[in-house]
């Protein structure tokens, strides 16, 4: 009888453990970034995207150590290595959107947030290195440097360009 019992706690811890890892498979999956190359700054939109009362401000990313931290759990309330922020009209609110997903590489930029305000937001796009190289050395120039596709609750807005700006 004590083998019997020893085999089944054996069999039930055993399954709890191997029940364990698929959640950590999906939160793994869901931040990913492959950057051998800094993409820090802000993306401002070079034209208004407006949605009700709010318009995209900018898209935020850090530095790669903040894509590593936030990868290994490390995480600030507040702030993640990409965040997207909107505005309202009168210019006195701000709304920041910390990812629920993203997938960020040296040409290709995909963020997903759900918002109180604004409901499900998504960004796919397509990162020029040649085009952020020159705004760098520019220290943020006009051109266009991400362009891609932004849904905010049900709307899509195709063709989204953003420039870069280091910041203050």
């Amino acid at each position: 009888m004590p083998i019997l019992l020893a085999t089944a706690l054996a069999l039930t811890v055993a399954a709890c453990e191997r029940g364990a890892a698929p959640e950590k498979t999906a939160q793994a999956t869901a931040f990913k970034h492959d950057l051998p190359e800094d993409v820090s700054g802000y993306y401002i939109p070079t034209t208004a995207v407006q949605v009700g009362d709010w318009r995209l401000h900018h898209l935020f990313m850090g530095q790669v150590p903040d894509f590593m931290a936030w990868r290994d759990g490390q995480r600030t309330v507040g702030f993640a290595p990409i965040m997207m922020e909107f505005e309202a009209g009168d210019k006195t609110r701000r709304t920041r959107l910390i990812p629920t997903a993203y997938d960020v590489s040296e040409d290709r930029v995909r963020f997903e947030a759900t918002s109180r305000e604004l409901g499900a937001v998504s960004f796919d796009g397509r990162l020029d290195q040649d085009a952020l190289a020159k705004a760098r050395r520019n220290l943020g120039d006009q051109g266009v440097v991400l362009k891609g596709t932004l849904k905010v609750g049900g709307r899509t807005f195709d063709g989204v360009s953003m420039r870069w700006w280091a910041g203050d």
